[in-house]
């Protein structure tokens, strides 16, 4: 199957290069807080990236918070492959992805690399994973200088980006500060957080940190989760806890 086929090399090596550079002077008819943002985000010059290579480190929560290591590529045409090693209690290896691409979605896990204990495919598996896709482009701050998104403005320093990614409707809420830096993502995500049936849940991520790659800057410490905006956020619906160490784009 393609989807379980494709490696992340492959996936990077199959992004299209671009030789147009941001220039802010384009966005000026967007809402005051949409133009600060990519103003913070994007350096003028910076070359408009179709996806980005990362690598991070942090804590996940199956039950318990257990560490990981993780590589990821974001291929905004594509979609994203995201391959870690996590250890429960401190030293049993689960390694596998979490993947989106070319419209399929699928999940893969497996105790020691060998016994699994997490897989997941099929078309609530694919809607889910778009979502977080749609999430994830605040890691690739380039899309947002697509023709594509349209743009509502909530407040001063919260605005709506509307777009379609793989089929699927996003709504993604952004709020920045008073300098144009990221604070909070929010969007209705597909999934089942509850255990029981899909439906579209706030699904959010809190920026606590950022940092600058190769001309943009994007968020470096987030914490990630379910039920994005309430209560239950915090005591039930976080599960990522994460920080990029490295970031290329191309």
């Amino acid at each position: 199957m393609r989807t379980k086929q494709l490696s992340l090399n492959a996936l990077w090596e199959s992004a299209i290069s671009q030789e147009r550079g941001f220039s802010p002077d384009h966005f000026a008819h967007l809402p005051n807080a949409a133009r600060r943002y990519l103003d913070h985000a994007i350096a003028p010059g910076t070359a408009i990236a179709s996806a980005v290579r990362l690598k991070m480190h942090g804590e996940i929560k199956l039950k318990h918070w257990i560490p990981f290591k993780a590589e990821q590529v974001i291929c905004w045409e594509r979609g994203f492959i995201w391959s870690a090693t996590a250890w429960m209690n401190g030293f049993l290896p689960i390694v596998g992805s979490d993947r989106l691409i070319d419209g399929i979605g699928a999940m893969q896990w497996k105790m020691l690399g060998l016994f699994p204990v997490m897989t997941g495919s099929g078309s609530d598996i694919t809607r889910s994973a778009t979502g977080r896709l749609q999430t994830e482009s605040i890691l690739l701050p380039s899309v947002f200088c697509s023709d594509e998104m349209s743009w509502t403005s909530l407040n001063a320093s919260q605005f709506r980006s509307n777009f379609v990614l793989q089929g699927e409707k996003a709504e993604l809420d952004l709020t920045i500060d008073q300098q144009g830096q990221l604070k909070t993502a929010k969007i209705p995500r597909w999934g089942n957080p509850e255990g029981a049936e899909h439906h579209y849940v706030d699904f959010g991520a809190i920026v606590d940190a950022e940092g600058t790659f190769c001309g943009y800057t994007i968020p470096t410490r987030l914490r990630v989760g379910w039920y994005f905006g309430t209560e239950r956020f915090e005591s039930e619906g976080e599960f990522f806890r994460g920080t990029i160490d490295e970031a290329i784009y191309r």
